[in-house]
């Protein structure tokens, strides 16, 4: 028997979570079983474990779409039990059983190798949110972003993607604007690397001009709404957008043509879901080379599976900052 974080559902349709203690046999059949030493929390999750059950469609669930840890079975011969790895993505968690609990059994296609220099710890304080958001600086970096350019815009930076952007776009020399509406989150920030702090409030209103002043030479952009909006207006000529996530609503308000057509702005859209296996590798290996590791202690909260019901409301209230990093056998 082993512990897990399980969401049901009652004959009246509401949901709740607690800790549980489960069998092997409880688990999904698939190819490798996995020994989980850590997970994560992101949005996903909290709507997963929330009172509305958010993305889960089948009761009993076991919600985490991300975790790393040891293999302990495998029927298929790309892993063999010793092996470290790390799933994030295929809809673990919503449609398929997850990382909130000591073991998870999923396909191969799913799992890629621990990177070299990573331990099962820091790929959690990396997680979906930190390989999103490398995912978006590879995709600026195919339309040419490079240091030297002028200042790269990252939204809702405080947030997981948002720190772990910031971080890594400083590593690589950029001159990062970190955009927050959180109080007292600027010296956090500015000790991931940004040069420089936007108040919210300069890029929350909507405007109806085509374009405004040419300042961005790209952006990392986890918030779209009004947000987004305003940005694309502001972006340098041929410069580029890595659309990310909808916390500010998945409309772009108050967004023109314009800057596609009069200045070559670039909207990106950055899946992390349903990213090919060699993606998911480049990704992770740049990760364990072009990001400081060093900084992700200051970007962690530890927490345990008991945590999860009390984090996962405050992550979709804003309340959450950096990284949590689930022991799940604590």
């Amino acid at each position: 028997m082993f512990k897990a974080l399980m969401v049901e559902r009652d004959a009246d349709g509401k949901t709740s979570a607690s800790v549980r203690r489960i069998a092997l046999s409880d688990l999904p059949e698939a190819a490798v079983t996995v020994a989980v030493e850590y997970s994560t929390l992101n949005y996903k999750d909290g709507l997963c474990i929330g009172p509305g059950g958010g993305l889960v469609r089948n009761y009993p669930h076991v919600p985490g779409i991300d975790f790393a840890g040891t293999v302990e079975a495998s029927d298929d011969p790309r892993y063999s039990p010793g092996d470290k790895v790390v799933l994030t993505g295929w809809r673990v968690g919503e449609a398929h059983w997850g990382g909130y609990a000591q073991k998870a059994r999923v396909l191969a296609d799913w799992l890629v190798p621990l990177p070299e220099g990573l331990t099962t710890r820091q790929a959690m304080a990396v997680g979906t949110a930190g390989l999103t958001a490398m995912l978006g600086v590879i995709a600026l970096e195919r339309q040419g972003l490079a240091p030297g350019q002028g200042p790269v815009l990252v939204t809702g930076a405080s947030g997981g993607v948002g720190s772990v952007a910031t971080a890594i776009l400083a590593w690589l020399g950029h001159e990062v604007a970190a955009v927050t509406g959180s109080a007292g989150a600027g010296d956090y920030l500015r000790s991931l690397g940004a040069a420089r702090i936007v108040a919210r409030e300069e890029l929350a209103e909507v405007t109806r001009k085509p374009l405004e002043s040419e300042l961005w030479a790209g952006c990392i952009d986890t918030v779209a709404g009004v947000m987004l909006g305003r940005v694309l207006k502001q972006m340098k000529y041929g410069a580029s957008v890595a659309a990310i996530g909808l916390a500010g609503g998945a409309a772009i308000e108050g967004a023109l043509i314009t800057p596609f057509i009069l200045r070559g702005v670039n909207l990106l859209g950055i899946d992390s879901v349903m990213q090919p296996y060699e993606n998911r590798l480049e990704a992770w290996r740049r990760i364990a080379t072009d990001l400081p590791l060093d900084l992700l202690d200051s970007m962690v909260m530890p927490a345990t599976l008991d945590d999860l019901p009390r984090l996962g409301a405050e992550i979709l209230k804003g309340q959450v900052r950096g990284r949590v990093v689930v022991d799940v056998n604590a």
